[in-house]
């Protein structure tokens, strides 16, 4: 087994990828690690009856990105604060597909994702970013789940 050198924590700012990130960051202060905190903002699909034209989308993918990187910001200056090493990076695209070539062009030793846990049909309709990265991803990988008494908050 390789040292870990380098975790990679992907963000949706949720209360799940917050707690995936509270571990990533012990690790990482153990290993010695850099954290790598990705974001990714996927496409923006609008109804077909708003016809061809995209009606402020431009706009809209530039407001969030300007969001995230709000988020990333206060994130990293934290996590800095701590005297961890840091990077962060926002994509575009299907977060799965984005995690992994990350994690492929960075030399990830380790990905910590948080998992909602979703069953039923909304898995079935939704599917999981986190099963993706799963099946994809060129080294382990840590699906943390919040504890069960935290669950609804996220």
């Amino acid at each position: 087994m390789q040292p870990i050198t380098d975790i990679l924590v992907p963000t949706d700012f949720s209360d799940h990828a917050r707690y995936a990130l509270e571990y990533a960051a012990e690790l990482a202060r153990r290993l010695g690690a850099t954290l790598h905190i990705l974001h990714v903002i996927e496409p923006i699909i609008y109804p077909a009856e708003w016809g061809y034209s995209q009606v402020g989308l431009t706009e809209l993918e530039q407001e969030l990105h300007r969001m995230a990187q709000q988020e990333l910001d206060k994130l990293v200056e934290a996590l800095r604060a701590e005297g961890l090493a840091v990077r962060a990076e926002i994509l575009h695209g299907r977060a799965s597909e984005q995690i992994v070539r990350y994690a492929q062009e960075h030399g990830i030793g380790l990905i910590s994702i948080g998992t909602h846990g979703r069953g039923g049909l909304e898995h079935f309709l939704f599917g999981s970013t986190t099963e993706r990265v799963l099946r994809k991803a060129p080294c382990p990988v840590l699906a943390v789940r919040l504890p069960q008494g935290e669950q609804s908050r996220g």
